[in-house]
């Protein structure tokens, strides 16, 4: 009965993270570039009380042994990273990466990190940033005097400034792409940090190499479901509600057992 208790608490734990993921995903619904969570559980082990293929008494072969399970545990949470809706902005510097790849984000103490959010805005400099201020790299800055601003889909930045007739190139867009995309580290703030899982990225210009293209005008939203969430965030409820279930029965049953020389 005491080992019921255990392996129930186990289910327990892992709806609790798994309610945990789903509400996340949810929270950054409206997130631009957001890539949804998915949890992955495993078994726990077994223990043997009669192993497979040993002879019984009577010197028969067993077919099939005894193993009890002992509760779950998780395994891993995945960052899914499905291309999400697109939506028009008509802002020049609103940018969507259609297919693979990441924008480069220069952090503050200098190291790169990684993004799909492609809201980008100037600061007082003309330098093109996120909304926290963190530079795009390579760093691009567009001049005071442009009238507007055109980025093609291959990630060259041309600006029409006061007076010319022809648009001048003032930088081109680099995305990185990588080996494993899930095994990226999420820090936040819509970047992913690079690690050995990962591997090191490959940095190029849009369109090129199996790299997605860029599309001015436009973001990518956040790929989270809310129906599918709702769905399992709905599954992950009744499986703890059963695992709680099963905690109740087992105390019942301890409890039986305590008053039986009553």
């Amino acid at each position: 009965m005491i080992r019921s208790l255990f392996t129930a608490a186990t289910g327990m734990n892992t709806q609790e993270l798994n309610v945990n993921v789903i509400a996340n995903n949810l929270a950054n619904v409206n997130t631009v570039g957001f890539k949804r969570s998915r949890p992955e559980f495993q078994d726990l082990l077994y223990q043997n009380l009669r192993v497979a293929g040993t002879l019984s008494d009577a010197g028969n072969q067993v077919p099939t042994g005894i193993q009890l399970g002992l509760g779950s545990k998780p395994a891993a949470i995945q960052k899914i990273f499905l291309q999400g809706d697109f939506t028009q902005t008509q802002n020049p510097l609103d940018i969507a990466i259609q297919g693979r790849g990441f924008f480069q984000i220069s952090q503050s103490d200098g190291t790169i990190a990684y993004s799909r959010a492609g809201s980008f805005k100037l600061d007082n400099s003309g330098q093109i940033v996120t909304a926290d201020g963190l530079r795009m790299e390579p760093n691009i800055t567009i001049p005071p005097d442009s009238l507007n601003i055109a980025i093609d889909p291959e990630g060259t930045v041309s600006v029409t400034q006061a007076g010319a007739t022809a648009p001048t190139v003032v930088g081109t867009i680099q995305t990185a792409t990588f080996q494993n995309d899930a095994g990226l580290q999420a820090l936040g703030f819509n970047l992913f940090r690079e690690t050995d899982a990962s591997g090191t990225p490959t940095i190029g210009n849009p369109g090129q190499d199996d790299r997605g293209t860029v599309q001015q005008g436009f973001l990518e939203l956040s790929n989270v479901s809310v129906v599918e969430e709702m769905v399992n965030l709905i599954a992950a409820q009744r499986a703890y509600e059963v695992n709680s279930r099963t905690v109740q029965t087992s105390d019942e049953l301890l409890q039986i057992a305590n008053n039986m020389k009553r």
